[in-house]
């Protein structure tokens, strides 16, 4: 009797600690694109070296105004840029290209993440299995659209929205305004981007005009300059186990706050979980008491309990 109902106790506690997590770890990582420019964009998908490349299926199409897709990230860690090319299309050759965002290629595909200079940036970095996504916005390249990234379902201290969602483009210098072209790709000066031997330390890169302007208007965008200025606002947003909202051209009414968290769970979702946790619970010492008193067998009632937590591991993560 002892030995059996060691074996439940240590089977059962094993299940219920482990079946939720993985149940909500092995579910895929939700992107959705949504176009909200009044023209059409043909987004970039790519993924980042040393994780697995996307199909050309989910990553090679075009948004018209009002359109959105979704795409679905395999569990597992993930890390990849997402960006809109405006402006594109196929010459006589068949060659494809875009007037901003166009990665080189030729075709609609992108094979990398090489983007031509100026674009805004989206990116992200999954550890995957439920675990910690990080994700900015970059101005690092220039600026060609706003983009905002909304969480969901997620939870963290930093899990909130970011982007811009001002237009950028009327103040920009002259020679910058082709899309907001970042100063140091229109002039090609190594001063303006931070690089180079004279500026290796955060006190000699100073901060452009460019980068002054989009500061003010966007001050959650990441840019090369952010480390040159404390005061700043600009970091790096990380969620748990969320699902991303990804939105071009972002219509300023329609974000109330980028300061506010967004992903906390709701009342109600929060009382689901309370119920699914005490459910869990009472299955645990019913199986416990049906195996103690010889009502079912410990492998009978073992495999029925793992039913019920499977059951109940997906019922919390929806």
């Amino acid at each position: 009797m002892a030995e059996t109902l060691s074996l439940a106790l240590g089977l059962l506690l094993v299940t219920t600690a482990i079946l939720p997590f993985s149940a909500a770890g092995a579910s895929s990582t939700r992107l959705k694109l949504a176009n909200e420019c009044s023209y059409t964009i043909w987004p970039g998908v790519v993924s980042g070296r040393g994780t697995p490349p996307l199909s050309t299926t989910t990553t090679s199409f075009t948004l018209e105004p009002g359109e959105s897709a979704s795409i679905f990230i395999p569990a597992g860690p993930w890390s990849g840029q997402i960006w809109a090319r405006t402006l594109c299309s196929y010459d006589y050759t068949g060659r494809f290209t875009c007037l901003t965002g166009d990665c080189g290629t030729g075709s609609a595909e992108c094979a990398s993440a090489q983007t031509v200079p100026p674009v805004t940036v989206a990116k992200f970095n999954m550890s995957g299995n439920g675990g910690l996504g990080l994700y900015v916005v970059s101005s690092s390249l220039g600026y060609n659209l706003g983009i905002l990234v909304v969480p969901h379902g997620g939870r963290g201290g930093d899990c909130m929205a970011t982007g811009c969602v001002n237009d950028v483009q009327g103040g920009c210098e002259s020679e910058t305004r082709d899309a907001c072209n970042r100063t140091c790709f229109a002039f090609g000066v190594l001063k303006y981007c931070c690089s180079g031997a004279a500026h290796t330390r955060p006190e000699s890169c100073k901060l452009s005009p460019y980068s002054l302007y989009l500061k003010s208007r966007c001050p959650y965008v990441f840019d090369y300059y952010m480390y040159a200025d404390t005061r700043n606002n600009t970091r790096r947003f990380a969620c748990i186990s969320a699902d991303y909202a990804i939105t071009f051209c972002p219509h300023p009414s329609s974000v109330k706050s980028l300061t506010k968290a967004v992903s906390r769970p709701s009342g109600a979702t929060k009382i689901k979980r309370v119920i699914v946790i005490v459910a869990v619970v009472v299955t645990t010492v019913t199986t416990i008491l049906l195996i103690v008193f010889n009502i079912l067998s410990p492998g009978l009632a073992i495999s029925i309990a793992s039913a019920a937590y499977t059951a109940l591991a997906l019922l919390y993560a929806l």
